[in-house]
């Protein structure tokens, strides 16, 4: 998810458990809740790079650690280099290593907690097992998350200019904090109903034929303007299917207007790709490859694509692997690219 749906997600915790949080807190919680994502600086090195290190540096466990770590022992230092002039004042004593850690970790896990239920889902093991873990829920820009963030936060803060004007008592902090925190209850009830409509898609999806195709597996991927609507991928004996599902409406769902693209046959190219180290990278992160094998003057040229990214999809996690191979089936070239590079 991007950087502002998490800054905003942290900043409704914080305020829902303002009462209780130390010197700094908010501040904290919004940092660690957004550090995370600069492992995004991955993106500069190329589409290999981005692979290797998004969502898994800073996102894994033990990088996940490092970030709160590192976060709360910044604030320590703050807190000792301007130390508060009056802490009998604020009620706020000196910043405690246990509570800013405790703060840090609560920022970090909330960020991790929204990724592995939006986007391309996070590697949380690494480095030492590889696997990607992740519930298709969410899209990384979900207007509908943001908006319900939006509110939650800003209503308060309406309703007590609103309050001051006609002279009513001030409870902005108090108000702030239910607030924030029926957000939260409020998001979380969004990802449960979520994740029923995604069991809606993909049991709809294996329902039916495809082009006189039974399916072996599917999957369901959301789109962004409404969670009425997922994008199918549907596995069969010698095809992957690509079919919009309306949820919402079932009965207009036709399996026969699914886009069908052919698994490739067995090859010397294809068999050398397979064992080729960047393939097994690749297949650590595609929910739904598919190959294609293209014969070429000079050989082959084999691309690897996930299609649970629509082929106009120009986010950054859509990456496919092009592999170049001679007439006799060796590797010449290998490389990750974005989708949205130019000459794709």
């Amino acid at each position: 998810m991007e950087p502002v749906t998490h800054a905003l997600a942290s900043l409704a915790i914080a305020r829902t458990g303002q009462r209780k949080l130390p010197r700094f807190g908010a501040v904290m919680l919004v940092t660690a809740g957004v550090a995370p994502d600069l492992d995004f600086i991955g993106y500069l090195g190329g589409a290999g790079a981005f692979l290797r290190l998004h969502r898994t540096a800073l996102h894994c466990l033990l990088g996940g650690a490092v970030v709160a770590i590192v976060t709360a022992w910044a604030f320590r230092a703050l807190d000792r280099k301007f130390p508060q002039p009056d802490p009998r004042k604020s009620g706020l004593g000196p910043l405690e290593w246990r509570a800013a850690l405790a703060v840090c970790a609560i920022g970090v896990a909330g960020h991790l907690a929204l990724d592995l239920v939006t986007g391309s889902g996070v590697q949380l093991l690494w480095p030492f097992y590889g696997r990607w873990f992740g519930w298709p829920l969410g899209t990384n820009l979900d207007p509908w998350i943001l908006l319900l963030l939006i509110a939650g936060l800003l209503l308060p803060e309406l309703f007590r200019l609103v309050g001051e004007e006609i002279g009513a008592r001030k409870k902005g902090a108090k108000r702030g904090g239910i607030a924030a925190g029926l957000t939260l209850v409020l998001l979380a009830a969004y990802f449960g109903a979520r994740a029923d409509l995604r069991g809606g898609a993909v049991n709809l999806l294996l329902s039916r034929e495809y082009h006189r195709r039974e399916p072996l597996s599917a999957n369901a991927y959301p789109v962004s303007d409404t969670p009425l609507r997922w994008r199918g991928v549907v596995v069969t004996d010698n095809t992957l299917e690509a079919v919009e599902v309306p949820v919402g409406s079932p009965e207009d769902f036709d399996p026969n207007d699914s886009l069908s693209q052919y698994k490739p046959g067995d090859s010397p190219a294809l068999r050398a790709v397979r064992e080729d180290p960047a393939t097994n990278l690749f297949l650590k992160y595609a929910r739904d490859p598919l190959a294609t094998v293209e014969r070429r003057e000079d050989g082959y040229r084999v691309e690897v694509r996930d299609l649970r990214f629509a082929r106009g999809d120009l986010g950054a996690g859509n990456i496919f692997l092009r592999i170049d191979l001679d007439a006799s089936a060796r590797i010449t070239k290998k490389e990750f690219r974005f989708a949205s590079s130019p000459g794709d």
